[in-house]
C-alpha cells in the first residue's frame, strides 16, 4: 500500500532531506513549511486523506502543536509524529497529552524516524482492522458503569460523557478492548504512545489515577508486580 504522509517542516534543507528518504521508501510526500499551508493541504477536497502526519514544531506562522489540535478535531486515529529541538520532560508531555503520538528530538537518525514511521501505520492498519471486522453487538462494551460506544469514539460513566484526554482515551480503550489481559507498564507505553523509550513509566501510574479519579477506583486493577488490566466485570451489549 501506497501511504501518503504530510511533513511540515520550516527547514527547507531538512524537509527537503526527508522527502527524499521517505520517497526512496515508495512514501507519497505531501510536503508543507507552515502552520497556513499544512492546513489548507488538510481542508483541500482534491487531497486524498493522509495516513500519517510528521510536524515540526516551531514554524514560522505558529507550532505544530496548532496542527495537532485542528486534526485530533476531528481524525482521533491519525499517527502523529513531532520532530524538535525541544528535549526537556516537559516538553514531551505537553506534545503527547496534545494529541501527538510520537515525539523525535533532533539530530535524529533517518532509520529511527523510518522505523517509527513503521510502528504507527502498522498500530494504525491494526486499529483500522478490527473496527472492520468488528459486529454491531461489538460496539459497545460496560464495565459496570463504565460503557464505551465504540462506533462514536466516546467513553460514558453513570450515563454521563466523560472528557478524555487523547492518551486517556486511548489506554482506556486498549484495556476495555482487552478485558482479560494484564499489561506491563512498559507494553502501554509502546502500545498507546507508540514506542517504547517513552522517558518513564510513571507517566501510566499518573494516567492511571487521573482516570480513577473521573470514574471510579475499580475499573482498573492493579496487578502487583506486572501491570494493569480493567476490572473483572465486562460485558458486552447488544441494541
Amino acid at each position: 500500500m501506497n501511504h501518503k504522509i504530510l511533513l511540515v517542516e520550516d527547514d527547507l534543507i531538512l524537509n527537503e532531506a526527508i522527502t527524499k528518504i521517505l520517497k526512496e521508501e515508495k512514501y507519497t510526500v505531501l510536503s508543507c513549511h507552515d502552520v497556513k499551508s499544512a492546513l489548507e493541504e488538510l481542508k483541500n477536497p482534491l487531497v486524498s486523506p493522509i495516513d500519517l502526519a510528521i510536524l515540526d514544531w516551531m514554524l514560522p506562522d505558529g507550532q505544530g502543536l496548532d496542527i495537532v489540535k485542528e486534526i485530533r478535531r476531528s481524525n482521533h486515529s491519525l499517527p502523529l509524529i513531532m520532530l524538535t529541538a525541544r528535549n526537556d520532560l516537559i516538553d514531551k508531555v505537553i506534545g503527547l497529552e496534545s494529541g501527538a503520538n510520537d515525539y523525535m528530538t533532533k539530530p535524529f537518525e533517518t532509520r529511527e524516524l523510518l522505523a517509527r514511521i513503521r510502528v504507527q501505520l502498522r498500530y494504525k492498519n491494526q486499529t483500522i482492522n478490527l473496527v472492520n471486522n468488528s459486529t454491531p453487538n461489538e460496539q459497545i462494551l460496560t464495565q459496570g458503569h463504565l460503557s464505551f460506544d465504540g462506533h462514536n469514539r466516546e467513553f460514558s460513566y453513570q450515563k454521563k460523557s466523560l472528557s478524555l484526554t487523547k492518551m486517556e482515551y486511548e489506554f482506556l480503550k486498549l484495556l476495555i478492548e482487552n478485558p482479560k489481559k494484564t499489561f506491563a507498564r512498559e507494553h502501554l507505553l509502546d502500545l498507546v504512545w507508540g514506542y517504547e523509550n517513552y522517558p518513564t513509566t510513571r507517566t501510566i501510574d499518573t494516567h492511571v489515577l487521573q482516570l480513577r479519579q473521573k470514574i471510579s477506583e475499580d475499573v482498573i486493577d492493579t496487578v502487583r508486580g506486572l501491570g494493569y488490566r480493567l476490572g473483572p466485570c465486562l460485558k458486552t451489549h447488544t441494541n
